[in-house]
Order: structure tokens, then sequence, then C-alpha cells
């Protein structure tokens, strides 16, 4: 069966920070829905890429080497084995498409970290 995601709704149904959901797959990837807010952690992912949409607000990305800021509409990827730290000044609504294999904490486990992410 195919089904219809609406951003804006699936967006209204959570309102913590830093918690992504699962909404979709493709193929051996989660389409998954965070809404971010502050500083996250320094962190990568060794074996994983990980796309970031920004759907609402901006998102900057800093990496060792300098920053990359994400505007509304736009997306970047974040290749395995960088490190890096989002941080959204305001709210941001992102949508992260990664294999099902990644923690959102990457190689650093702590009180934000989310093994099994919840599927709305």
């Amino acid at each position: 069966m195919i089904e219809k995601i609406n951003l804006k709704e699936k967006f209204a149904t959570f309102h913590e920070h830093w918690t992504p959901k699962i909404v979709g797959d493709v193929g051996d990837c989660h389409i998954k829905l965070a809404k971010l807010k502050g500083e996250f952690v320094w962190h990568l992912h060794e074996n994983e890429d990980e796309m970031f949409l920004v759907v609402k607000g901006n998102l900057r990305i800093k990496l060792r080497d300098g920053d990359v800021t994400v505007h509304e509409g736009e997306f970047v990827v974040v290749p395995r084995g960088v490190e890096h730290l989002p941080i959204a000044d305001r709210e941001a609504h992102v949508l992260l498409v990664e294999p099902r294999s990644t923690i959102n904490t990457g190689d650093v486990v702590n009180d934000r970290t989310i093994r099994r992410p919840d599927r709305i």
C-alpha cells in the first residue's frame, strides 16, 4: 500500500527536540523527522552517511574545518566518518535520510542517544 505523508501534520504530532521519528523507509534507509533546537553533540558515524533536509528554519553544522549553514529548502549530506555538531539557534524542522543502522549520536553514547526511534 502506498501512503502519502504530510510533513506539516507529522511534525505537529511531537514537540521534543533531538528525538528523531521514523516516518518511512526507502530501501535500507529510514526517513526521519526531527525538531532541533540548541546544540547537539560532536559525533561521527563510522559507517553511515546522513542527509539533513531543512523543512523549516535553519541548521548550522559545525565541522572541524568550518561550518555549513543549511537554510529552509536546502539539504546537506554529511559523509560517514566526518565529525559534526548540529546546531539550531531557533527551532528547525529537519527531514533525515539515513541507513537503518544509524544511531543519532553516532560514536557517542549519552542521555540523548536513541537506539530505536519511534515510528509515527
